[in-house]
């Protein structure tokens, strides 16, 4: 690992432990030349199915946009990082479980629907909206008393 400081090549592992339910590993390094001290974060490589749009579009699974997603309906709602990793997590599990190299876009925006419903109800609902393009306030009021449900 390359100091981000000084581009060393030589750093020591100072401290490990498992975050993300077990799927990450954090490290504290230090630096051997410039004695500086960073994190770096370790997952395991896994293939992700690729995603087939709406359109018949395909294209490779993207975290850093499921993430954004997940990011812009808890905007200013009361939920921990952590959780927000775990559900990341959950989601990415659940679509190499299905064992195919394809999965549609629509098992994707289900799943993350399902977890945005476990972690913060509005979000669920801020999504939902955007995801099944809600075209008035009565849309909004059924989906709500299906939250009830």
């Amino acid at each position: 690992m390359f100091c981000p400081f000084c581009s060393a090549q030589e750093t020591k592992v100072i401290d490990s432990r498992l975050v993300a339910e077990g799927h990450q590993v954090r490290r504290r390094r230090e630096c051997i030349r410039c004695h500086e001290r960073f994190t770096t974060f370790e997952t395991a490589e896994l293939v992700m199915p690729r995603v087939v749009k709406r359109d018949g579009s395909r294209e490779p699974f993207n975290e850093d946009k499921l993430r954004a997603g997940l990011q812009r309906a808890l905007e200013k709602r009361p939920v921990d990082t952590e959780k927000v990793e775990e559900c990341i997590n959950r989601i990415k599990s659940a679509l190499r479980a299905t064992g195919e190299r394809e999965v549609t876009s629509e098992l994707v925006g289900n799943l993350i629907m399902d977890g945005l419903k476990e972690l913060d109800k509005v979000a669920y609902v801020r999504f939902a909206s955007v995801y099944r393009s809600f075209e008035d306030i009565r849309e909004f009021g059924e989906e709500i008393a299906r939250l009830g449900d």
